[in-house]
């Protein structure tokens, strides 16, 4: 996103400072504006995030859509300021704001759910379109069009000010967001509240164009901007704009994919973005190229080593590298981008064209990439050159005058060597990959399917964590997070030991298909039923692993989100529904809400029971699952096996990672059988968590230190 700040004009020859009749209405419509910018992106990222399973390419897509809207705003402007005599654009203006205000309803109702088999990004950009596309189009013509008029009507007059609130509001609203208004408000309050400070916004407007109309004689007298005037900069200020928007999504996946998918992690690198801006259009004095440009080098370095270590550094650390190297390579972007604004005459093509470099970068990102590389090789190669750049700054930096250019051996070589190993790393990434039996990348993440020669199987990853394992020498034994020894593994014991007694099979329900493991536990008179959202995740399970093809028991498999699955289906009653979706780093938060669990209530059968799989690098779920329990009225235990060898009928030890899983009934005399009384974790009283679909924040349950 390329979101500028107006520091260049702040230097105008004429500029004083003085009082400004009216200003206060401006000035609070300037930053409101800017606030309600930056509040309802995280806002309704964070509606349609259950929506689409809680992948970090929601995020991605959505700030693709308001990339492209801001530079719709800007192009509007321009034109808007350029094409138009200057005494119809006030009038032209507050149509476009009776439109916005009268079509407002920024939350999207449960008709725009998707379907199953339709594609995720263009149901989310159409959401978007239908519910914030009026509202946001019309806020980002704020900074470059309404400031515009104010410096032809009062060019006498000093508008840093303005600048610096509209600043204030953008930051003010990403960090009000994650710190204050998602951990106290619910989503309909969140949504009201926001469209009444917009109706406030639009009445705003309407005063301040009523006093822009009243000041046409000095517009008039202004003239218009040259539109002949050709910079040489201005492909460098699209191709700056592209690379630091490329950063800002391929880093924020990065950082959702490795840590969680939360609008505390969407706004942090958003804010860094935005502060470099503010920073580097402040003052000359806050970037220094000979420092910046090292600084950052190093830092891209840092965040490269920390892709291939990160699981061994605490969470916190791996927050502080990638943060102090996002927040580099902002600043080295934006410092030159800076160093080449343009005069207050071209300003409007300055926004357009750094807003269109934006766009371009998140259409590589979102759109682009996804098409053409099977993993987040953007990411490196974004990377890479970011270092280059860093390089060539440097070096220009300390060029010597009168000798031309002229490096000191040590330095090259420093940049030499960081060039190698940046491009040894990334070419490593590529090629771990390209071995890979087989690589899928779809909305959802890359999938990797892996042979592993230590124990003759072969492996699902999910981006840097395993979904499953299958043996080929015993292909029917479960291994990973659902042995034998494991809670669900327990639990079915337990199941199929009543189930035996009764004459009667299993039916049971399972979220979550992986490698389809948990196949092997079915038996011949048994009904299993799989949900899982990704379809490139069935087809490897179909085609790489035999678990689905040698159950015993009828197997049938649903694509599509869960939940919207279940909650469109007969009660299946299930003896028993396994929630195996939260392992992974992108945890669907809807799956754990209390309206989730009376979805699943309605399917389980008369002392059913519901396994939910916890076990997680980064979050703690044993307060929530358990705090659904309890409010739903049944009994829970969470069970935890440690990581340690298995040996299998002497024929090979196999490798266990330990597992955590809630399991709980109404039927509380279940949980007396002597396989659930042994393993179990300390509730988690006075800790008690509850996630609605109204409401529900990740933060809380984050182990900083990464471990259990």
């Amino acid at each position: 996103m390329s979101t500028q700040s107006d520091s260049s004009l702040t230097n105008h020859p004429n500029a004083v400072s003085a009082p400004v009749q009216g200003g206060w209405v401006i000035a609070a419509g300037v930053f409101l504006g800017a606030f309600l910018l930056f509040q309802v992106q995280p806002l309704i990222s964070r509606v349609l995030l259950p929506w689409f399973g809680g992948a970090p390419s929601v995020w991605t897509t959505c700030m693709l859509f308001f990339q492209c809207l801001l530079c719709g705003g800007y192009l509007y402007s321009h034109l808007l300021t350029t094409r138009i005599r200057q005494a119809w654009q006030p009038w032209i203006h507050l149509l476009l704001i009776l439109l916005a205000v009268s079509t407002l309803q920024i939350l999207p109702d449960e008709s725009w759910k998707p379907v199953s088999g339709e594609a995720a990004t263009g149901r989310i950009l159409l959401v978007l379109a239908r519910t914030v596309g009026m509202p946001y189009f019309l806020l980002s013509t704020t900074s470059p069009l309404l400031l515009r008029w104010y410096s032809l009507c009062f060019p006498e007059r000093a508008v840093h000010r303005l600048y610096a609130l509209s600043n204030a509001g953008s930051l003010l609203a990403l960090i009000s967001y994650p710190l204050l208004v998602e951990p106290l408000l619910p989503i309909g309050r969140q949504a009201g509240g926001w469209m009444i400070m917009f109706v406030i916004y639009g009445l705003l407007s309407v005063v301040v164009l009523l006093l822009i109309r009243g000041r046409r004689d000095a517009m008039e007298s202004r003239g218009e901007p040259d539109p002949t005037a050709v910079s040489t900069s201005r492909v460098a200020w699209f191709l700056l704009s592209g690379l630091a928007s490329v950063m800002l999504l391929a880093e924020t996946n990065q950082i959702c994919q490795d840590v969680a998918v939360v609008p505390f992690f969407w706004v942090v690198p958003l804010a860094l973005y935005l502060l470099s801006f503010i920073l580097c259009f402040e003052s000359d004095r806050w970037y220094r190229r000979g420092l910046i440009a090292p600084v950052t080098a190093i830092l891209v370095l840092a965040i490269s080593l920390m892709q291939i270590f990160g699981t061994q550094l605490h969470l916190a650390v791996q927050l502080v590298i990638w943060s102090a190297g996002m927040f580099a390579i902002f600043m080295l972007c934006h410092g030159e981008l800076a160093r080449l604004r343009p005069e207050a005459d071209q300003l409007t093509v300055f926004y357009l064209l750094s807003s269109a470099g934006g766009a371009a970068g998140g259409l590589s990102v979102a759109i682009i990439a996804p098409q053409l590389f099977p993993a987040y090789w953007e990411h490196d190669l974004g990377l890479l050159a970011v270092a280059l750049l860093a390089l060539a700054v440097w070096f220009q930096s300390r060029r010597w005058t009168g000798d031309g250019f002229r490096p000191p051996a040590g330095s090259l070589l420093a940049a030499i060597l960081l060039l190698v190993v940046l491009i040894t790393m990334s070419a490593s990434a590529v090629d771990m990959t390209l071995s890979a039996t087989e690589s899928r990348r779809n909305f959802y993440g890359v999938l990797t399917v892996e042979e592993y020669e230590p124990e003759d199987a072969v492996i699902l990853r999910h981006g840097r964590i395993t979904h499953g394992m299958q043996f080929r020498r015993m292909q029917s034994v479960p291994a990973t997070y659902y042995g034998y020894d494991s809670g669900v593994g327990r639990t079915l014991s337990v199941l199929r030991e009543r189930a035996d007694k009764d004459g009667a099979g299993l039916r049971i329900g399972l979220v979550g298909l992986g490698t389809g493991t948990l196949a092997t536990y079915g038996r011949r008179g048994d009904e299993l039923t799989f949900y899982e959202i990704n379809s490139d995740v069935i087809d490897i399970a179909e085609e790489h692993f035999s678990f689905l093809r040698r159950c015993e028991a009828a197997v049938n498999v649903e694509a599509g989100d869960a939940r919207l699955l279940l909650e469109f289906s007969e009660p299946q009653q299930f003896d028993l529904l396994v929630l195996d979706a939260f392992s992974g780093d992108s945890v669907p938060v809807h799956l754990l809400t209390a309206e989730a669990m009376q979805v699943y209530r309605r399917h389980l059968k008369s002392g059913g029971v519901l396994a939910f799989h916890i076990s997680n690098i980064h979050f703690d779920l044993q307060p929530v699952t358990e705090t659904l329990a309890s409010t739903t009225g049944m009994s829970a235990r969470t069970l935890q096996n440690l990581p340690r060898q298995l040996d299998s009928s002497g024929q090979s030890k196999l490798s266990d990672p330990g597992s955590v899983w809630t399991i709980m009934t109404a039927n509380a005399e279940f949980f007396r059988h002597s396989l659930l009384q042994r393993d179990q974790r300390p509730a988690a009283s006075g800790h008690e968590i509850l996630w609605t679909d109204d409401f529900a924040n990740l933060l809380p349950l984050l182990k900083w230190a990464g471990k259990d």
